[in-house]
C-alpha cells in the first residue's frame, strides 16, 4: 500500500486524475477497482459500405444523373438528380393508414435553401421562412403531371419533399425536380402509373433549344415545359413572345421524344433498386351502387342539364335536390355502404350523362355550340380615381327575370409606381427583381360561399402568375418604362376560366392606365370530351370545347388556357384529368383557341384600343435625374428630409442611383412636391428647357446664372442679346433675375444657356436695291451704348451679303478703294456729304513719343476750346480717314474715342506708352482698321 502511495504522489497528474496513473478502473456506485493487468488493443470503427445506384445519361447537350442509396435511406423512395453542378434531392412518403378518405390528399414541397449556393439568409433570424412564390409555383409544376397517374380510389395521403442541395446558377432546377420526383416514385412502394419525363425548351434566334440555360432563356422567346409519358401528353406549361401556333405545334412535337429520354433510366434504376409496389386499399365505387342511382336519377338529372335556362346556382340546386331524393331511397332500404359512396355515384352518373350528351349531340349544358363563345361585356375606365381599372364580362348576366346565368366577372385595377417598388426575388435562380406583378384574389363571395381569406394560395398564385407571363410579352421595355406595375385581379363572379378573364381585363385596364401596350391579350380556355374503350383505354371519340364553364371543367377532361394576341401565343397551362391524351388533339385545340380569342379581341379592341391620356386627377408618375450629393441633400440625415416630404405630400419618393422618382396622387400634388425639391435640389436641367436663374458673377467673357438647388451655368456674351453687346455690365448686372435656356450640356454636367433664345428676334430690315440710293442723314444714327451697336445700325452702301449670322443688317466693311467706289456712286446719285473740316489724306507719321502727345492734346484743348470735336458721318468713315476726337471712356489697355455722329472708336496702348489720358482730351487720329465688330480701329498721328 506505502508503494501505490509513493507511486500517486511521484505522479505530475492532477489529484482527481491520479488513479488513472495507478491502474485504477471505475465500476458500478461510483468505487474503484484494480484495471487488469492485460492490455487492451483500442476498438476501431467499423467500415459501412453504401450500395448506391446510378444511371447517367444524356438529354440535348448535358450528362444527367440519376443516383439513390447514399442519403435518406428511410423515405419510401429517394433519388438525387444532377445536370452540371446543380443537384435536386426528391424524397416520397406514403402514410400507412388503412382508411383512406374520398379524395387524394397529394402534397408536394418544393424547397430552395440559401446554402445551396453557399450563402446565409438575409431575413432577422437568419433562416428560410414561409415559402415563397417561386416554391409555391414549382410544387404545382410538379403536382401537374403526377397527379393524374395515381390509380383510381387511391386515398391515402401521399408527401413529395424537393430540395435543391447545389445550384450552380446556369440551370433552372425546376424541370430537375419534377424528374427526379417521378424516379422517386418509382423506387418507392406507392402504386404510380408513371414514370413521366419533363424537359424545357427554348427558342433562340428562330433555333429549337433543349434544355437551356438561365442565361440562354433571356435571350429565348419561348419557354415551354412540356411533361408526358412515352406516348401520351400530361402538362404543358409555356411563356413566350407572341409565337405563332404553327411554331408551337413544331416545338411540342420536338419536346416528347427529348422528354421521353428521361423514362429509361427511370426504369433501370427502379429495376436496381425499387421496392415492390404494395397493395394499398382502393375506395372503388360498386357497380350495383351506380347502377342503382343511375336508375333513379339518370333521367332527372338529363332534363336539368337540357334545359338552358337554369343559371349556375339554380341548376346546382336542382341536382343537390335529386342528390337528396336518391339518399333517402338509400335511407330507406337501410344500405349503409352504399350511402357512404353516394355523393362519387351521383356525381359519376351527371358525368355520364353531360358527357353522352356533348360526345352524341354537340350541345353543352347552356345551349351553345361546341365552338361557341359566350357573350363578352368590356368597360374600361370603371374607377376613375384610379390610375387605370377595367371590368372583364364572359356570359349572359340575365336569361330571364330571376336567373342569371353562365357568367365570369373580373375586376381589374392598375397601380403604377417607382423603380423602388419592385418586387425583390430571393431565389437561387433568375432576376433579381420582378418590376410586373399580376395578383389574383379568389374571394368567397365570388361562388356564393362562405369562407376564410388566408395568406399565399396555390391555385392564387398559380392563376395570377399565368396571366402575369401573358401580359408580360406586350409590357414596353424598361427603359421606355422604367417604373413598377402592379394589376390586381379581383373576380366578382366565377363560372369558368377566370384566370383568362384576368388576362382580358388586365390588358384593358393596363391601356387604361396609360402604359404604352404592343397590343392587346386575350385569353380563352379549351376543354376537351373523351369517349375511351374500357378494355384498351384507347379514346374511341372525342370533343373540343371551346370557352369551358365550371361545370364543364369539373366534368371534361382538359382544361387548356391559351392566351395571345393577334400575332401568337404568350402564355399557355394545359392540366388534364385522365393519365394522359394524344399530342395531336392538343395541336389541334390550338386553332380551336386561335378562332376564340379573336373574337374576344374585337369586343376589347371596340372598348378601348389605345393607351388613354392621364388627366389631372389620374395618378402622376415622373422620373427627374440628379447627382448623387444633390440626392444626398435632399435624403437628410437619417432621411427625415425626405420622410417630411412625404408626410406633408401624401407622394412617394423613390430614390435611386442619380434618380428620382415621383409618384403622385394627382397633378396637384406633383407640382407640390417638384415644389419643395426645387427648393432643397432644383431641377434637373435638359437642353431646350427654361429656367429662372439669378446672376451671381459678371466676367469679361459673360456671366454665370444660379439656378435653385445650387446649380450653375454660364452665359456668354455672345448669348446676351442678337445684337452686338460691348460690355456685359450694360445688359446684366449682379442678383439680376433673367429667364435663359439651356442650349447644352457636356458629360461633364457643364451647362451653357442661353438669354436671347428666349427673346424675339426683330424683323430684318429690306436690303437697299442695286442702282437706288438713299441719303443717310447724321439723325438715322441714333446714340447707342457703344460703337459696335452703332456700326451695326449703319447701312452698307455695298449690297449685304445674303446670310449673315446676325438677325440685323451685317456691316460689310471693304478696302479703302471700294469705299471710294461707293463714294463716287453716291455723287453719281446726287448725295452730299457734309464736311466740317477739311482732312487731307496722307501717310502722316504716327505719334510715337508721349511727350509730343501731350503737347499735342494740350494745344488741340486750346484751340478748339474744351468745345465739341468736328462731326463725321457713318458713311464718310473709311480706312485712312483722319479726324480730331475726343476721350470718351479711359480704361487700362486703351481708349473709347468719340469719332462724332453718336460714332465710337477704339484706340489700343502700345508698350510702355504714356496711359494718362483723361476724359474730354481731343486728339488727332486715322482710321487704321475695323475689329470683326464692326468698331473703327484708331492711331494717333502727329500734327505735323
Amino acid at each position: 500500500m506505502s508503494s501505490i502511495v509513493r507511486r500517486a504522489r511521484s505522479t505530475s497528474l492532477p489529484n482527481f486524475l491520479a488513479w488513472r496513473a495507478l491502474g485504477f478502473r471505475t465500476i458500478s456506485s461510483g468505487r474503484l477497482g484494480l484495471a487488469s493487468s492485460v492490455p487492451r488493443s483500442r476498438a476501431t470503427a467499423g467500415v459501412k459500405v453504401l450500395d448506391s445506384f446510378k444511371e447517367e445519361f444524356e438529354v440535348g447537350s448535358r450528362v444527367v444523373t440519376l443516383e439513390t442509396g447514399k442519403i435518406a435511406r428511410f423515405a419510401n423512395g429517394s433519388v438525387v438528380l444532377g445536370m452540371d453542378e446543380t443537384k435536386v434531392l426528391a424524397t416520397v412518403a406514403c402514410a400507412k393508414t388503412n382508411s383512406p378518405g374520398d379524395f387524394l390528399p397529394l402534397t408536394i414541397d418544393y424547397q430552395e435553401k440559401q446554402y445551396a449556393q453557399g450563402l446565409i439568409p438575409n431575413t432577422h433570424s437568419r433562416r428560410e421562412g414561409a415559402p415563397k412564390e417561386r416554391e409555391l409555383l414549382c410544387g404545382r409544376l410538379i403536382d401537374r403531371p403526377i397527379r393524374p397517374l395515381f390509380p383510381t380510389g387511391f386515398y391515402h395521403e401521399v408527401q413529395i419533399m424537393a430540395s435543391v442541395l447545389s445550384s450552380d446558377g446556369n440551370q433552372d432546377p425546376d424541370v430537375l425536380a419534377a424528374n427526379a420526383a417521378s424516379a422517386a416514385l418509382m423506387l418507392s412502394d406507392v402504386p404510380w402509373g408513371g414514370p413521366i419525363g419533363v424537359i424545357r425548351i427554348g427558342r433562340i434566334n428562330g433555333q429549337m433549344v433543349v434544355n437551356p440555360t438561365v442565361d440562354e432563356l433571356t435571350l429565348s422567346d419561348l419557354s415551354l415545359i412540356y411533361a408526358c409519358t412515352r406516348d401520351k401528353t400530361l402538362m404543358i406549361d409555356v411563356q413566350a413572345r407572341e409565337i405563332s401556333e404553327k411554331d408551337l405545334a413544331a416545338a411540342l412535337r420536338l419536346a416528347h421524344p427529348e422528354a421521353v429520354k428521361y423514362i429509361d433510366p427511370q426504369i433501370r434504376l427502379a429495376a436496381k433498386a425499387g421496392k415492390q409496389k404494395k397493395e394499398y386499399k382502393l375506395s372503388m365505387l360498386s357497380e350495383k351502387t351506380l347502377e342503382k342511382v343511375t336508375d333513379l336519377a339518370a333521367t332527372r338529372i338529363e332534363s336539368v342539364f337540357t334545359d338552358p335556362s337554369y343559371g349556375k346556382f339554380e341548376r346546382g340546386e336542382a341536382l343537390d335536390n335529386i342528390g337528396k331524393d336518391v339518399k333517402k331511397v338509400f335511407e330507406e332500404e337501410g344500405d349503409l355502404e352504399s350511402l357512404s359512396i353516394l355523393p362519387k355515384a351521383v356525381d359519376t352518373v351527371r358525368k355520364k350523362v353531360v358527357r353522352s350528351r356533348m360526345i352524341s349531340d354537340g350541345f353543352r349544358v347552356d345551349g351553345r355550340h361546341l365552338d361557341e363563345v359566350r357573350p363578352i361585356h368590356c368597360e374600361s375606365h370603371y374607377l376613375p380615381a384610379l390610375r387605370g381599372s377595367a371590368i372583364f364580362s364572359r356570359g349572359d348576366t340575365q336569361v330571364r327575370a330571376e336567373t342569371s346565368v353562365a357568367e365570369c366577372m373580373v375586376l381589374c385595377a392598375v397601380a403604377v409606381g417607382a423603380p423602388g417598388d419592385a418586387q425583390s426575388l430571393d431565389s437561387l435562380v433568375g432576376p433579381p427583381k420582378k418590376r410586373f406583378m399580376l395578383h389574383y384574389t379568389f374571394p368567397p363571395y365570388c361562388t356564393n360561399e362562405v369562407g376564410k381569406q388566408r395568406g399565399l394560395n396555390r391555385r392564387e398564385v398559380g392563376h395570377g402568375t399565368l396571366a402575369e407571363k401573358a401580359l408580360l410579352a406586350v409590357l414596353p421595355t424598361e427603359e421606355d418604362f422604367p417604373y413598377t406595375i402592379r394589376i390586381n385581379s379581383e373576380v366578382m363572379s366565377s363560372d369558368g376560366s377566370t384566370s383568362m378573364a384576368s388576362v382580358c381585363g388586365g390588358s384593358m385596364a393596363l391601356m387604361d392606365a396609360g402604359i404604352p401596350l404592343r397590343a392587346h391579350v386575350a385569353g380563352v380556355s379549351v376543354g376537351l370530351i373523351t369517349d375511351v374503350d374500357s378494355s384498351s383505354g384507347e379514346i374511341i371519340e372525342y370533343r373540343i370545347v371551346t370557352d369551358i364553364l365550371g361545370l364543364e371543367d369539373h366534368l371534361g377532361d382538359m382544361d387548356f388556357k391559351i392566351a395571345g394576341t393577334r400575332n401568337g401565343v404568350t402564355a399557355i397551362q394545359l392540366d388534364i384529368k385522365p393519365a394522359g391524351i394524344p399530342l395531336d388533339i392538343v395541336c389541334e385545340s390550338l386553332e380551336n383557341a386561335r378562332e376564340a380569342r379573336l373574337q374576344i379581341l374585337d369586343h376589347m379592341e371596340r372598348e378601348i384600343n389605345s393607351p388613354r391620356e392621364q388627366d389631372e386627377d389620374s395618378t402622376q408618375i415622373e422620373t427627374l435625374r440628379y447627382s448623387n450629393d444633390a440626392l444626398r441633400s435632399l435624403i437628410g440625415p437619417l432621411g427625415v428630409i425626405k420622410r417630411k416630404i412625404e408626410e406633408e405630400t401624401g407622394a412617394r419618393l423613390s430614390i435611386d442611383d442619380g434618380t428620382l422618382t415621383i409618384v403622385a396622387k394627382n397633378k396637384a400634388v406633383m407640382e407640390k412636391v417638384q415644389e419643395k425639391v426645387d427648393l432643397i435640389i432644383g431641377r434637373e436641367i435638359v437642353v431646350g428647357g427654361v429656367y429662372t436663374g439669378k446672376v451671381t458673377s459678371i466676367k469679361e467673357y459673360g456671366a454665370f446664372i444660379e439656378f435653385s438647388g445650387g446649380q450653375q451655368g454660364l452665359l456668354h456674351m455672345s448669348e446676351l442679346s442678337h445684337d452686338p453687346v460691348l460690355k456685359v455690365s450694360d445688359v446684366l448686372h449682379v442678383d439680376k433675375s433673367i429667364t435663359v435656356t439651356c442650349i447644352d450640356k457636356d458629360v461633364r454636367g457643364n451647362i451653357k444657356v442661353s438669354l436671347k433664345a428666349v427673346l424675339p428676334k426683330p424683323e430684318p430690315k429690306p436690303a437697299s436695291k442695286r442702282g437706288k440710293c438713299s441719303v443717310v442723314k447724321e439723325s438715322s444714327i441714333e446714340e447707342t451704348s457703344s460703337v459696335g451697336e452703332a456700326v451695326a445700325s449703319m447701312r452698307s452702301v455695298v449690297e449685304p451679303p445674303r446670310k449673315s449670322r446676325l438677325s440685323v443688317p451685317a456691316v460689310v466693311i471693304r478696302t479703302a478703294v471700294e469705299c471710294d467706289e461707293a463714294e463716287e456712286t453716291l455723287a453719281n446719285c446726287g448725295e452730299t456729304l457734309k464736311q466740317d473740316e477739311k482732312l487731307e489724306p496722307s501717310d502722316a507719321n504716327l505719334v510715337s513719343s508721349s511727350k509730343t502727345r501731350k503737347s499735342f492734346r494740350k494745344e488741340r484743348q486750346s484751340e478748339n476750346g474744351g468745345g465739341e470735336s468736328a462731326t463725321i458721318t457713318a458713311r464718310k468713315l473709311k480706312i485712312g480717314t483722319e479726324v480730331t476726337a475726343k476721350v470718351h471712356v479711359v480704361r487700362p489697355r486703351g481708349l473709347v474715342l468719340d469719332l462724332g455722329g453718336g460714332i465710337r472708336g477704339k484706340y489700343i496702348f502700345e508698350g510702355d506708352e504714356e496711359t494718362k489720358f483723361e476724359v474730354g482730351d481731343a486728339l488727332k487720329v486715322k482710321c487704321t482698321g475695323f475689329s470683326t465688330e464692326g468698331k473703327p480701329v484708331m492711331a494717333l498721328v502727329d500734327d505735323e
